[in-house]
């Protein structure tokens, strides 16, 4: 890495609001809730494709599965006073 390109990351990460894995967990919750919202649309969007909708719908499901242990997590963990 250049010099230039050291100093200009040198600071990156000092202003930290929240511990690492408490960051991944609120990220990845975001990440899940933009996937989840949009499945509603791809199974409409395949309406003249019966295999491919119950694909979607698995999908949605699962992640609303995933969707709602990160929510438990993030619930513990501020109940825990880790944030």
């Amino acid at each position: 890495m250049s010099i230039a390109a050291e100093k200009e990351m040198a600071h990156i990460g000092e202003s930290q609001g929240a511990a690492n894995h408490d960051h991944d967990m609120i990220h990845e919750l975001g990440k899940r809730l933009d996937a989840l919202w949009r499945y509603d649309q791809y199974i409409a969007n395949a309406e003249q494709q019966p295999e491919l909708q119950s694909f979607w719908r698995e999908l949605k499901e699962q992640e609303q599965k995933n969707v709602k242990r990160l929510k438990q997590f993030v619930a513990e963990h501020c109940r825990d006073e880790c944030f």
